[in-house]
């Protein structure tokens, strides 16, 4: 990990399950993808997958169809089945403040396509200073390494990996299906109880070692 003195003060966001729960409405939708092509899916057996990039999630149970077909009914339903029925996880909004209060950026990567990720961000009242979508793990990481992240915040094994790849911070929220425990296993430098948690972290972080420059 690169010296933190270095460092402009960066930090990175997840989006789903970090910031926002809108596991339901996802959920619902992937069940209702796979419904058009006959599947039967058991909405539980989808939770587990919320976070994943959709091309990886539906070859799972419909494997004989171009997952862009499904991905395009899951986009079509997602815009009005789950972006006005997503709700901020407490904290939410303090987390993106705290860090702007610093006089920082805040980047949120998501494995959410660019456009979905802006309509949540817009209708939560969670200005962020980049949006990029369509990453996952490496994928973030390469973002975040681009833009010189301290900090990368994330409820998935995944996410850890995107931030170790950077070099930057994982800190980690067990707020989604992955448990704290395979947090820490995964690598994972703190492991907060939720992102209501963030801000004060934050302050105790940037105490313990010399504010990012």
């Amino acid at each position: 990990m690169k010296p933190i003195a270095a460092r402009p003060l960066v930090v990175g966001f997840d989006l789903d399950m970090t910031l926002v729960d809108s596991a339901d409405g996802i959920v619902e939708c992937i069940v209702y993808a796979c419904s058009l092509q006959g599947a039967t899916v058991d909405p539980a057996e989808v939770y587990p997958t919320v976070g994943w990039p959709l091309d990886h999630v539906f070859p799972r149970w419909v494997p004989e169809v171009d997952p862009e077909i499904l991905m395009a009914a899951y986009r079509e339903r997602y815009l009005t089945h789950v972006i006005p029925f997503t709700k901020v996880l407490p904290g939410a909004r303090e987390a993106i403040a705290a860090v702007h209060d610093l006089g920082g950026r805040v980047l949120v990567i998501s494995a959410k396509r660019g456009d979905h990720v802006e309509a949540v961000l817009a209708a939560g009242g969670m200005p962020a200073d980049l949006v990029v979508g369509s990453r996952f793990a490496e994928a973030k990481g390469a973002t975040l390494l681009e833009e010189g992240a301290w900090a990368y915040v994330g409820d998935h094994t995944g996410d850890v990996l995107a931030a170790r790849h950077a070099g930057a911070l994982a800190v980690a929220v067990p707020t989604g299906p992955t448990t704290a425990e395979e947090l820490w296993a995964a690598g994972a430098d703190v492991v907060l109880p939720g992102i209501e948690a963030f801000p004060d972290w934050l302050h105790q972080a940037l105490g313990r070692y010399p504010e990012p420059s």
